[in-house]
């Protein structure tokens, strides 16, 4: 297979940080039994993610060609290493927040290295498409993964148990093996370099991207998904603790569960994309997504489950609600394969780094809403409330779609 080695280190990157990153959710919870964390005071552990995710790419993006992406993959993945080999002895919120503000700005390092170097490793936009489907589909894989990891080392028994902390010895070796396996692969990274310009010229390049129309409506509509997505992905294994009332280690599981579902659904986007237009896969998922919404929510009302339920003997619902995510899992990949390859490879970097900000900046955003209104109002109002980002999404796509990028546009 052409570019294998290279293909392999984007996998493998792209799987440990979708541990770290994705176990928010779980600290979340672990947060509220181990020190008595508030859910409003929790969900900050969001922002400590995001923001610096935010702000670094915004920061690195337009020039990191010139740093170089193997070198900003193998800083972001030194400062993991380092921060998971510390977790273990952990005993305050505050080296949680330290956490996540070291893996925001190691993946924003690693999100826009990624997404930049995707172009080099493939040859045409379907590939790009297909390629990006399968990436983010082996990204769900990692949240699987790790939320099956953490629920390993719960004890269901003791809720204030700090074992779980353990895990972080296994996160610390995942991530220095990829560290490892990256040092020693090769990437021609010259088809992303701008030798005409300078730092001030691949500034105005970054900034210049915001004179399209098609890349305002594409940032409008990566902000609303990541809302949307982010909302369900972090607050899935509390709505599991508090409304399904399930033992802690499976309201985790549940959140490997819904993992499994995204992945499904970006592997089938990498699939899909190749037979219809990116248009189209959007609405069917977004509409589908929402329709699965009013039918299955009505369904954790009332819900009675007995303390010693397990997947083998739950009712229905604890199924049906992770598996939604399968029809919100294709829509990401899809717009941000149609807006890279609407434009040139050196504006790769820039482009990549703006899609991290506002993805950044809506997942923050939609977990701290929906944590505020989980805490004041119930789960399931939190997460109605995604019908309007929703409906907003599809707008925005379907106007993208009608945009080409051009100097008037």
């Amino acid at each position: 297979m052409k570019n294998f080695n290279i293909k392999a280190v984007l996998f493998l990157n792209y799987f440990v940080f979708a541990i770290l990153l994705n176990s928010v959710g779980t600290v979340i919870l672990q947060m509220q039994q181990n020190f008595g964390i508030t859910k409003s005071s929790a969900s900050v552990l969001e922002g400590f993610k995001d923001l610096p995710i935010a702000i670094c790419s915004f920061i690195l993006a337009s020039f990191l060609p010139k740093i170089g992406i193997k070198n900003s993959m193998l800083i972001g993945l030194f400062l993991v290493s380092c921060m998971c080999f510390v977790m273990p002895f952990a005993n305050d919120f505050w080296f949680f927040k330290l956490l996540f503000t070291i893996v925001g700005i190691s993946f924003a390092l690693i999100k826009i290295s990624v997404f930049t170097s995707i172009g080099l490793v493939t040859d045409t936009d379907k590939e790009h498409s297909s390629f990006m489907g399968y990436l983010e589909g082996f990204f769900m894989i990692g949240v699987l993964m790790g939320n099956v990891l953490f629920s390993l080392f719960i004890d269901d028994h003791n809720p204030r148990s700090t074992h779980w902390l353990n895990v972080y010895w296994v996160l610390a070796g995942l991530s220095t093996l990829s560290f490892l396996f990256l040092f020693f692969t090769k990437l021609n990274e010259s088809e992303v370099k701008s030798e005409k310009t300078d730092l001030w010229g691949d500034l105005k390049n970054s900034i210049s991207l915001f004179s399209y129309k098609k890349v305002l409506f594409f940032l409008l509509c990566a902000f609303l998904f990541v809302l949307v997505e982010q909302s369900f992905q972090t607050w899935t294994p509390t709505f599991y603790k508090e409304i399904l009332k399930v033992p802690t280690s499976m309201s985790i599981q549940a959140g490997a569960v819904l993992a499994g579902a995204f992945a499904l659904g970006r592997f089938l986007s990498g699939f899909f994309s190749k037979k219809f237009s990116w248009i189209y896969v959007v609405s069917f998922c977004v509409i589908g997504f929402a329709i699965s919404i009013l039918l299955v929510l009505p369904l954790t009302h009332n819900t009675q489950i007995d303390i010693n339920t397990t997947w083998l003997n739950a009712p229905l619902v604890v199924y049906l609600f992770p598996l939604m995510g399968g029809l919100l899992a294709p829509i990401y990949p899809s717009i941000n394969s149609v807006i890279l390859a609407s434009i040139p490879k050196y504006l790769h970097s820039a482009m990549a780094g703006l899609i991290v900000v506002f993805s950044a900046i809506g997942g923050t955003i939609g977990s701290i809403i929906t944590g505020f209104v989980f805490q004041e109002f119930s789960g399931q109002q939190a997460f109605y409330l995604s019908l309007i980002p929703l409906s907003l999404l599809i707008v925005s796509a379907i106007i993208m779609n009608k945009l080409k990028i051009n100097p008037k546009n």
